[in-house]
C-alpha cells in the first residue's frame, strides 16, 4: 500500500512510456564512461586487459541500470528525484574518470565512488518510498551493496591480480543478488517486480543505452580521423569503420530491437525478462566498446604490419555484438535467425587468415559479414512480409 507522501513521487502508469529530459541528460554521462573504457582497453590490448575492462563495464553498467529502473518509477519533475539523478551523474563522472587507471593508482577512488553511488541511491530510495512496497527492495539493495562493498574496498588497495579477483566476486554477487530480488536470511523472498516499469519504458531505456554506445564508436572514429589526418588510407579506413557501425545499428534495430517492449509486456514475468534484456544489451555494449577500440586501430594504422591483437579486436567486437543480438532475438521471439549464426561462423573462419593481413582488411572482412546479414534480413522481409507473429518469449517470428 502506498502512502500519500510516496505517491506524489511516483509516476502514474500511463506516464511510464518514454524517457524524460532528465533521464536523457543522465545518459550523456555514459558517453564519457564508455569512452574511458575503450581507452582503457586500447592501452592494454591483452586478454587480461579485456577482462578488466569487462569488470569495469559491468560495474558502470549496473549504476546505469539501477538508476534507470528507479527513474522509471519516480516522477522526474519532483526536486528530490532530480537531486538523486544529478548526484548520481556526478558520481558517474568521477567513476568514469577513474576507470582508465582503476587497476592502478585510481583503484580506491573507483571503488569508493561506486559504493557511494549504489548505497547512497538505495538509502535515498528508502527515504523517498516510505510506505510503498518498493521500499523493501531498496532497503535490501542497500544491504547487499554494503556487503559487496567489502571486496571492492579490499581489492582497491590490493595488488592488481587480487584486485581483479575481488572485484569480479563483487560484481558477480550483486548481479546474482538482484536476479533473486536481493535475498536475505530469515526474510521471505520478494515477488519478482518490486520496481515495476512499463515494458516499452524498459525497452526505450535499453535502446537509448545502445545508441549512446554507438555514439561513442562514432566519437572514436571521428577523433581518430582528426588525429591522423585525411591521407587516402586513413580516409578509406574511416569509411569502412563508419559503414560497419551503421550496419551494426541496422542489425540491432531489425525486428527484435523494435519489439522489445511488447515482448516484455507479454511475458509472464516482465521484471525477469526485462532483466535478461538488460543483460543482452550489456553484451552488445561490451561489443561496442571493443568495436570502438577496433575502429581506432583500423584508422590509426590501416596498412601497417599485421598484429594478432588488432585482428582479434576488430573481428571480436563484431562477433560479440552478433552474440548479444542473437540472445536478444531469442529473448524476444524464442529463436535465433540463421543469418546471425552464419555470421558468427564466418567470423570464426575468417580469423586465421585475417591474422596475416593488415587492420584495414580486417575491417573490410567484418563489414562484408555485416552486409551479408543485412541483405539476408531484407530478403526475408520481402519474401515473407506478413509472416510476423506477435513478439514474446518462445513465439515464432520471421526475424
Amino acid at each position: 500500500m502506498t502512502t500519500s507522501g510516496a505517491s506524489g513521487l511516483l509516476r502514474k502508469f500511463e506516464e511510464i512510456a518514454r524517457a524524460t529530459y532528465l533521464e536523457l541528460f543522465f545518459d550523456v554521462v555514459f558517453v564519457f564512461a564508455l569512452r574511458a573504457l575503450a581507452q582503457q582497453l586500447l592501452s592494454n590490448l591483452t586478454w587480461t586487459g579485456a577482462y578488466r575492462a569487462l569488470v569495469l563495464l559491468l560495474a558502470i553498467g549496473w549504476v546505469w541500470n539501477l538508476t534507470a529502473r528507479a527513474t522509471g518509477q519516480l516522477n522526474p519533475r519532483r526536486p528530490p528525484v532530480q537531486l538523486l539523478v544529478i548526484a548520481t551523474m556526478v558520481g558517474a563522472l568521477v567513476l568514469s574518470a577513474a576507470a582508465p587507471e582503476a587497476f592502478g593508482k585510481t583503484g580506491l577512488i573507483f571503488a569508493v565512488t561506486y559504493i557511494a553511488i549504489q548505497i547512497g541511491r538505495s538509502l535515498f530510495l528508502v527515504l523517498l518510498l516510505r510506505g510503498h512496497e518498493s521500499q523493501r527492495l531498496a532497503g535490501r539493495a542497500a544491504i547487499w551493496h554494503a556487503v559487496t562493498g567489502v571486496p571492492w574496498l579490499i581489492g582497491s588497495v590490493a595488488s592488481s591480480s587480487v584486485r581483479t579477483a575481488l572485484w569480479t566476486l563483487a560484481v558477480v554477487l550483486i548481479y546474482v543478488a538482484r536476479w533473486f530480488s536481493y535475498p536475505l536470511p530469515g526474510l521471505r523472498r520478494l515477488a519478482g517486480a518490486q520496481l515495476p516499469a512499463g515494458g516499452e519504458y524498459l525497452a526505450d531505456r535499453n535502446r537509448a543505452l545502445f545508441v549512446i554506445a554507438l555514439g561513442e564508436v562514432i566519437l572514436a572514429i571521428g577523433s581518430s580521423l582528426t588525429g591522423r589526418g585525411f591521407a587516402t588510407d586513413q580516409t578509406v579506413a574511416f569509411v569502412v569503420t563508419f559503414a560497419s557501425t551503421a550496419l551494426i545499428w541496422r542489425i540491432y534495430i531489425f525486428r527484435a530491437g523494435e519489439d522489445i517492449g511488447p515482448a516484455i509486456q507479454a511475458s509472464a514475468n516482465p521484471d525477469r525478462l526485462g532483466t535478461l534484456v538488460s543483460y543482452a544489451h550489456l553484451v552488445m555494449i561490451a561489443a561496442l566498446v571493443v568495436a570502438s577500440a577496433g575502429a581506432e586501430i583500423v584508422i590509426d594504422d590501416p596498412l601497417g604490419h599485421p598484429r594478432a591483437t588488432a585482428t582479434v579486436t576488430v573481428l571480436g567486437g563484431t562477433a560479440l555484438f552478433l552474440a548479444g543480438r542473437a540472445l536478444l532475438e531469442y529473448l524476444v521471439f524464442g529463436h535465433v535467425s540463421k543469418s546471425r549464426v552464419i555470421g558468427l561462423v564466418a567470423l570464426a573462419c575468417l580469423l586465421p587468415p585475417m591474422l596475416r593481413l593488415p587492420a584495414l582488411l580486417n575491417g573490410f572482412a567484418t563489414g562484408a559479414v555485416l552486409t551479408g546479414i543485412v541483405i539476408a534480413d531484407n530478403i526475408r522481409v520481402r519474401r515473407h512480409p506478413a509472416a510476423i507473429s506477435p513478439p514474446g518469449p518462445h513465439r515464432s517470428s520471421n526475424t
